[in-house]
């Protein structure tokens, strides 16, 4: 969801700044949604409840550090894992954590830091991102050691192939952030990593590509898994199965999708 009146937007940017948020230098703070319109994205607009609602830790610090220095590391991904997709993960983290008994700061730091190990490739990522947050010297001023190493658990445990459930509730909440079942989304952003990562294919090449992936992990008997009992992911899945159980549909979305990323 977006904020596409003018009014609105400036309404709560002035709302941000009376919280001590200023516009982060070379930010995507306002680049992610301005194309469209206006500079919040829905990430924008939870975080700006949460500030209001005073029933977290977050300090504007922490977020300034984040937009400025995190947020700008994930312009060299892929369309799949670029900050949209960061602000989408941490958007639903938060989201999950609301009715939770948790730090709040870790879980929008755990969020922010997830996908960062792609720096060097998606194989093992998650292994690096964790990596990223304990060397991170920058994080001392915000969390305990024993926080951190928490944090780092976390983002280790967020990948959706791991076999093993994550090993703490922060590992749960942003496993299943990263797992936000929109069928739209899902697809679009396997024909984007697809396009990213294997440009000689032919459009039916990607298709099919596209199609194995989604059974083999979100179909029945796939291996994503869900950790939130609270989540909406549940009854989702369940109806973007219906999809995938029905081919020829899928192939043609995914197609039509294709087409559309191919004019961009």
């Amino acid at each position: 969801m977006l904020l596409h009146s003018p009014s609105k937007c400036s309404f709560t940017l002035s709302k941000l700044r009376f919280f001590g948020l200023r516009k982060p230098k070379n930010s995507s703070f306002y680049s992610t949604s301005h194309k469209r319109g206006c500079p919040f994205n829905t990430f924008w607009v939870t975080l700006f409840k949460f500030i209001i609602m005073g029933k977290n830790n977050l300090t504007a610090e922490l977020i300034t550090f984040v937009e400025e220095e995190i947020m700008p590391r994930y312009e060299k991904f892929d369309k799949a894992h670029d900050r949209r997709h960061a602000f989408t993960v941490m958007s639903q983290s938060l989201q999950l954590a609301k009715d939770l008994d948790v730090d709040m700061a870790m879980v929008y730091a755990i969020a922010a830091y997830h996908d960062l190990g792609l720096e060097n490739g998606r194989e093992n990522h998650h292994t690096r991102s964790a990596q990223i947050v304990r060397d991170d010297k920058r994080l001392r001023e915000f969390f305990t050691a024993e926080q951190i190493e928490t944090m780092a658990d976390a983002v280790e445990d967020h990948r959706a192939s791991n076999n093993k459930p994550p090993r703490t509730i922060y590992g749960r909440i942003v496993a299943e952030a990263d797992r936000l079942i929109d069928d739209s989304t899902i697809m679009t952003r396997t024909i984007q990593y697809g396009l990213a990562n294997y440009p000689t294919l032919t459009k039916e090449g990607h298709i099919e590509r596209a199609v194995q992936h989604i059974k083999e992990k979100y179909g029945r008997g796939g291996y994503l898994k869900l950790w939130i009992s609270e989540s909406p992911n549940a009854e989702r899945l369940n109806k973007f199965r219906v999809l995938i159980e029905n081919e020829p549909s899928l192939r043609e979305r995914l197609g039509t999708i294709y087409n559309e990323e191919i004019l961009q």
